[in-house]
């Protein structure tokens, strides 16, 4: 449990690299980028795994970047949204419950779930569990008016929300996110990206 918020909390932000038919790896896979930092200044260390495009292993490679990484003092997890490479659905319940940390998923539009489950349902047999998954992310809450948004696991909200103000630094995404976003792209289409 986290009491106190310091500056230099160790977090770690996952983001994955954009993809296609077209990409360098195959059509079916892209780059999963874990960026661990001190608050919003130093980068500590930097995590990737290979994930399936519209696949159900991000939670899992998520658990085992962490698990097995040298990095141990780590005190919260954050997600640039709950869908990685397509529709690969993050258990953010199982992610929490198998690496003991807390979740933090940060959005920038506030998600269509009608939309995102209609979508589901023509496109995957197994349509059901990944709606499942999706309503596990918990209630949506609007941190900054229209332009970012948070669900919270294994946390309480007002300290998520000040984790989020602590690793922000030219952004609106927190600094660990922005970084793993910018390093995926540049894997992924050989250079970075703009959050």
């Amino acid at each position: 449990m986290i009491r106190k918020v310091k500056p230099q909390i160790r977090v770690i932000g996952f983001d994955d690299g954009t993809f296609s038919f077209k990409s360098k790896v195959g059509r079916d896979k892209t780059i999963l980028i874990g960026v661990i930092m001190k608050g919003s200044q130093d980068v500590v260390g930097i995590l990737s795994r290979w994930i399936e495009v519209d696949g159900r292993d991000a939670t899992e490679k998520m658990i085992d970047a962490i698990v097995n990484s040298r990095f141990k003092d780590l005190r919260v997890i954050m997600l640039k949204g709950i869908t990685y490479a397509g529709f690969n659905i993050v258990d953010i319940e199982k992610l929490s419950k198998e690496t003991g940390l807390p979740v933090i998923v940060v959005i920038r539009k506030r998600p269509e779930l009608k939309a995102m489950e209609n979508a589901l349902k023509k496109h995957f047999p197994d349509a059901e569990e990944r709606i499942r998954l999706l309503r596990k992310g918990g209630e949506i809450r609007e941190l900054i008016p229209e332009k970012l948004f948070y669900q919270a696991f294994g946390i309480e909200p007002k300290t998520a929300e000040d984790i989020i103000k602590i690793t922000q630094k030219s952004s609106l995404i927190p600094e660990p996110l922005r970084l793993a976003h910018m390093i995926a792209s540049a894997v992924m289409t050989g250079e970075s990206k703009k959050e």
